[in-house]
């Protein structure tokens, strides 16, 4: 059976979509999950996908927090996501510092925009237990809420949010970058459903799309007009993007200390509580090598 890869439909996909498109074989099918992580973890939970592309950090604090829903095997983009904190077009605040006690929007329970709400509150010196959410879905619920007054901002991907800016729908008035790689790979432990020579050969292929991907050459012509033709983002956005973001050689690769990093910071936020732990545990040994 093919196996059933969940993803969010962002610029970030771009080498595995192209991965899709020549999948002749039909190894894999795409299952798109616009909430976001917490969709694909929920969705790994129900058993309607096999595979995440997911962000680092609540991938890890699931695992912390006890799932079984899901390993580690591999890893997807080496570079940190840029979050911006987005409020609405006339909302009263101004800089992050006005956020401070005021209702944050997040997508699900366990999102990154959730961690990342954390992670702002930890920088601003903020006390993390007295941080109020409000969950608004998706991307469109969270833009409703800042601009009704439902919650004063939220974060979401820099580049996703910024043509709701350029529209006059939202403004920017910060940003927070995780402290981390932003995207890792995660796949349900049954070999019933994520068999580890399937999940293996997925890996295998994945890599050579995202190292052909992360060539001068790409990133001077092809992958500019690959993501114009997929999403509509404006060129000189595409370009600006493409200057902050690369891709591992190996996606079958995950350096130790992405996750001992990610989890020292969670627990200071009170994301996760880990007095110790064994790195082994998050990955699934027979697929991923850690490094």
């Amino acid at each position: 059976m093919p196996l059933r890869v969940g993803y969010v439909r962002e610029h970030f996909s771009a080498p595995l979509l192209q991965f899709a498109t020549d999948d002749g074989d039909q190894t894999f099918t795409l299952v798109e999950c616009p909430s976001g992580t917490g969709q694909l973890i929920s969705r790994l939970t129900n058993d309607e996908i096999d595979v995440a592309i997911a962000l680092t950090d609540p991938l890890i604090s699931g695992i912390a927090n006890g799932s079984k829903a899901y390993k580690l095997v591999g890893s997807y983009v080496s570079t940190p996501l840029n979050w911006a904190v987005i409020t609405g077009a006339s909302s009263k605040y101004h800089n992050i510092a006005d956020l401070e006690g005021t209702p944050i929007g997040i997508s699900r329970i366990g999102s990154g925009s959730q961690t990342m709400a954390y992670v702002m509150a930890l920088q601003q010196g903020w006390v993390t237990d007295e941080l109020q959410f409000e969950v608004k879905n998706d991307i469109r619920g969270l833009i409703d809420s800042v601009n009704d007054g439902t919650t004063s901002a939220f974060m979401w991907e820099w580049f996703t949010t910024k043509p709701f800016v350029d529209a006059g729908q939202v403004r920017f008035i910060g940003s927070v970058p995780t402290p981390w790689p932003s995207w890792l790979i995660a796949a349900h432990p049954s070999q019933d459903r994520a068999p580890s020579d399937q999940l293996r050969a997925f890996l295998q292929a994945l890599s050579k799309y995202v190292v052909a991907f992360d060539t001068p050459e790409s990133r001077a012509g092809p992958n500019v007009q690959f993501i114009k033709e997929k999403f509509g983002y404006p060129e000189e956005d595409i370009c600006a993007w493409l200057k902050t973001v690369s891709y591992p050689s190996d996606c079958s690769s995950i350096p130790e200390q992405v996750i001992t990093d990610t989890l020292n910071l969670l627990e200071k936020a009170s994301v996760v509580k880990v007095p110790a732990f064994d790195v082994t545990t998050f990955i699934d040994t027979a697929v991923a090598n850690l490094a």
